[in-house]
């Protein structure tokens, strides 16, 4: 054998063998993607990540994590327990502070943003025969305002405060997720439940689809004292069954968030491949059709990943 075949067969094999590690790398790469309740909307848009994600981002394993949402997926990321997660934006603010009294003992630095998604619509429900037709109605009622801390949670506080209403105000809270409050109202245990969630989440249509429903108005006033980054908006007519009027509301923007810890080349496909399959999560649940790679950047509140942002400036969104 000649000294170049055998430094061409030397220099082959080290290529070979660089070539698997690569491989074995990319195949090693895991995302969880952290959710929330299977009755709300980020569980089935994170099933549909996890989908999209595992058949076109090459070498990647994916897993669907479901939680009490914001508040918990922020703190799990921080801990290098996840790689993505939903998260209502006035709770990633909060995170990025380190606010304890919404459930962060310690600023999150980890913290990095993906992009901005679609805004969880404030959805106050009561049966009929509670008898609430506004939010002062709730004063003396039973009414689920979401898991302790959850973001959810800091939304109904946001809410009723600005309101004038305390939690002593009411007749019993319960802290319940999305479905298991279904089911009080349901079975009359409860009166009334405060779900922060795209619109048309499944558990308030299995709510309307058993029982006559009030969807409880929350006026632009109320929503202007909370401020930013509250928004009015409006739950469209026969979004439920039995709602035959638009109901005034408030919104907040849901973030996707990854951590400094995933590298940019993983960073750079989740965000393409997200905006690139936008179909599938929409058909997944419709809140996906107001995913807008022209908004996505906007108004993050915690440092954009440089992956997600070399992917804003090829688009020229950044």
């Amino acid at each position: 054998m000649t000294s170049i075949t055998r430094r061409t067969l030397i220099a082959g094999a080290a290529g070979f063998a660089a070539a698997m590690t690569f491989r074995q790398a990319r195949a090693d790469e895991f995302v969880n993607i952290l959710t929330g309740g299977t009755s709300g909307v980020y569980y089935p848009l994170g099933v549909a990540l996890s989908k999209i994600y595992g058949e076109k981002i090459p070498g990647v394993r994916t897993q669907v994590q479901a939680t009490k949402a914001s508040v918990e997926n922020l703190n799990l990321l921080q801990s290098d327990r996840g790689e993505l997660a939903f998260a209502l934006g006035d709770s990633v603010k909060l995170a990025w502070d380190g606010n304890e009294e919404a459930g962060f003992k310690a600023k999150l630095d980890k913290l990095r943003g993906l992009a901005a998604i679609y805004p969880n619509f404030i959805q106050i429900v009561a049966s009929k025969e509670s008898g609430i037709k506004t939010l002062a109605d709730l004063k003396g009622k039973g009414l689920s305002v979401g898991a302790p801390k959850s973001g959810t949670e800091l939304n109904a506080r946001a809410i009723l405060g600005a309101a004038g209403i305390t939690y002593d105000d009411l007749g019993h809270v319960e802290y319940l997720p999305f479905g298991e409050s279904v089911e009080l109202i349901k079975n009359r245990q409860l009166d009334a439940t405060l779900q922060s969630a795209g619109l048309g989440v499944s558990s308030i249509r299995d709510l309307a689809a058993s029982i006559p429903i009030e969807v409880v108005a929350i006026p632009a006033d109320i929503v202007a004292k909370v401020g930013l980054p509250y928004v009015a908006r409006v739950i469209p007519a026969n979004t439920y069954d039995g709602q035959t009027a638009d109901v005034p509301t408030a919104a907040v923007i849901n973030f996707l968030v990854t951590r400094d810890g995933v590298s940019d080349d993983l960073a750079y496909q989740m965000t393409r491949q997200l905006f690139e399959n936008l179909d599938e999560m929409v058909a997944a649940h419709k809140a996906a059709s107001d995913i807008k790679l022209a908004d996505a950047a906007k108004d993050m509140p915690i440092p954009i990943h440089p992956g997600a942002e070399r992917y804003y400036k090829e688009k020229g969104v950044l």
